[in-house]
């Protein structure tokens, strides 16, 4: 009688595994040259997969767009909730902050993009004027952003005294726009992913001067 082995689902792992990698070839195809222009023979050939593994798991370009564009959403969100959470633990909200702001700079730094991100959800955000799936997908992604910095900026203001010009959300919405666009110019620009980022933070530095009321005299 031979003994009863314990097997693994190898399978299902590396259907998941193809899946990846076809989504990452996919991202770096469609930031390099836009969803129209990308072909499946170049996302396969930058996946090292054939035609059959790519229409083994997906019908067509655009359903990978549209699970892409839900894996870049839910990503962004869950980076700023895990860097909240641990700005918490490491007591980064504390009244000994010594610049208030570069709490929510230190958040919106961790999502940063380089040039090749900043195209992909270029890519989403055009394609999300066209399809209402993806627009829905798109907009709630960018509410829940926009409730995560809300928060945050609501836990400093109250840990450092700061009284602000506008409500928690109105600058939580003007940081995120403003990011959004720094971003949008600095990859416009040609910058390197630490000019990039110093550069976001300038324009982030300057909308937390006009939002912070000034101490009193």
């Amino acid at each position: 009688m031979t003994e009863n082995t314990v097997t693994t689902p190898a399978a299902p792992r590396r259907r998941e595994n193809t899946r990846q990698k076809l989504l990452d070839a996919a991202a770096q195809v469609f930031a390099e040259v836009g969803l129209d222009a990308a072909s499946v023979e170049a996302i396969c050939e930058r996946a090292g997969f054939t035609r059959g593994a790519f229409y083994s798991n997906f019908d067509s370009k655009d359903e990978l767009f549209l699970e892409l564009a839900g894996r870049v959403a839910r990503a962004r969100v869950e980076v700023v909730k895990s860097r909240v959470a641990a700005l918490e633990q490491e007591g980064g909200f504390d009244a000994a902050s010594i610049n208030a702001f570069a709490i929510i700079d230190q958040v919106l730094d961790v999502t940063a993009d380089d040039r090749l991100g900043v195209l992909l959800m270029s890519e989403i955000r055009i394609h999300s004027l066209r399809n209402p799936q993806l627009a829905t997908a798109y907009l709630r992604q960018e509410e829940e952003m926009q409730r995560s910095v809300a928060q945050i900026v609501r836990d400093i203001g109250q840990a450092n005294g700061l009284r602000f010009r506008v409500t928690a959300d109105e600058a939580a919405r003007l940081m995120l726009t403003v990011w959004e666009g720094a971003s949008v110019h600095a990859a416009m620009a040609g910058l390197d992913y630490e000019a990039m980022c110093r550069h976001t933070s300038a324009e982030l530095a300057r909308v937390a001067e006009l939002i912070i009321e000034p101490p009193a005299a």
